[in-house]
């Protein structure tokens, strides 16, 4: 029972539904308008479709056209790939050069995770609107990266090894992985858009409104109340967390797709496995670096926010829906720029 001038459960989730939704079109507007002066101001609105991969397979290395900082990197990733295969035709004429590989194959993971990618974007997005918890964050880079690295394995040894597909079939099945990895990042962008809109607007709907409990009368999800995140909700948060890094990465590296079939036509199958291990964890060194670079991030803005009070609490509210904005913007450019490039 609730006393007169109160406001009930089911006007509470009314407004906070509405304010929730528009606080989460305002934020990815905010984002979408951010991104298209960004682009503006670095000549690439209007610009043709990311570069595909120097390798040949159809999975797209950054944005923007080949030329500066983005042609330097397929450059360097070019040259990069011809080192490995060099040293596959090594390892098989001369029996040795195993190491050179594997070194060679991390240098170039470490390389990769720090060029332009989906990935590190998602995951550093993630930590900025969830975590403060640098053990998670590191976890996420490490899986997200020996996801990439097995997702390149299986579909090499399903694709080429198993099926004896084409190279033209390769490319389809590629297009349609990376395809999938981009809706993958929209919806989890989506997701966590919502959720954190949701808080943000409970906590305004909340905001001047007496809310009042008849004795014995439970308090729900809806109530306005803040509350202490239940076992529930962590196991909630961590399933999230794996949904994050299936996004991030089940894009596979092009590199590593291009090692491993170079390797499998010169019978060095294994050899081109434990390649695209040694890129895999190169790339979760560097993505991991950049999890922790958010998480510390995080907690120096959490640990303002305590000492500046509520001003700077509603800021980081604001800083984490942008966060999901982000993710999800991303996720939809990418989703309807390959979509658009496969129509053409």
């Amino acid at each position: 029972m609730l006393a007169a001038g109160v406001a009930g459960p089911t006007s509470f989730r009314r407004r906070r539904v509405l304010l929730a939704l528009a606080i989460a079109l305002a934020a990815l507007a905010l984002v979408g308008l951010g991104g298209a002066i960004l682009s503006w101001a670095l000549g690439g609105l209007g610009a043709a479709p990311p570069p595909r991969s120097p390798f040949g397979i159809g999975l797209r290395e950054g944005g923007g056209s080949a030329t500066g900082l983005t042609g330097w990197i397929l450059a360097t990733q070019s040259r990069f790939f011809q080192n490995l295969t060099d040293a596959v035709r090594t390892m098989k004429a001369a029996g040795d050069a195993g190491w050179a590989l594997i070194g060679i194959s991390f240098a170039y993971g470490v390389f990769h995770a720090a060029g332009p990618g989906h990935g590190k974007a998602v995951i550093a997005a993630w930590i900025v609107a969830n975590e403060n918890a640098l053990k998670r964050g590191l976890a996420m880079a490490f899986a997200a990266a020996a996801v990439q690295a097995f997702v390149a394995i299986a579909i090499v040894s399903v694709a080429a090894g198993v099926l004896r597909a084409t190279a033209a079939r390769m490319t389809g099945l590629t297009n349609a992985v990376e395809l999938a990895s981009f809706a993958a990042v929209a919806l989890v962008g989506a997701a966590l858009t919502w959720r954190k809109a949701w808080r943000l607007a409970g906590r305004i709907a909340a905001d001047g409104v007496v809310h009042a409990h008849a004795p014995g009368e439970p308090c729900g999800p809806d109530c306005g109340h803040a509350h202490l995140p239940g076992p529930e909700r962590a196991a909630g948060s961590w399933r999230a967390a794996a949904g994050a890094v299936l996004a991030a990465g089940i894009r596979p590296c092009s590199g590593a797709i291009l090692v491993l079939v170079f390797a499998m036509a010169q019978g060095l199958y294994g050899a081109g496995v434990a390649s695209v291990l040694a890129m895999g964890l190169g790339t979760a060194l560097t993505t991991g670096a950049l999890a922790a670079l958010a998480v510390f991030a995080k907690g120096a803005a959490l640990r303002f926010a305590s000492v500046r009070g509520q001003g700077a609490e509603w800021a980081m509210s604001v800083l984490e829906v942008l966060a999901g904005a982000v993710v999800l913007a991303l996720g939809l450019a990418l989703t309807f720029g390959v979509a658009s490039a496969g129509a053409g």
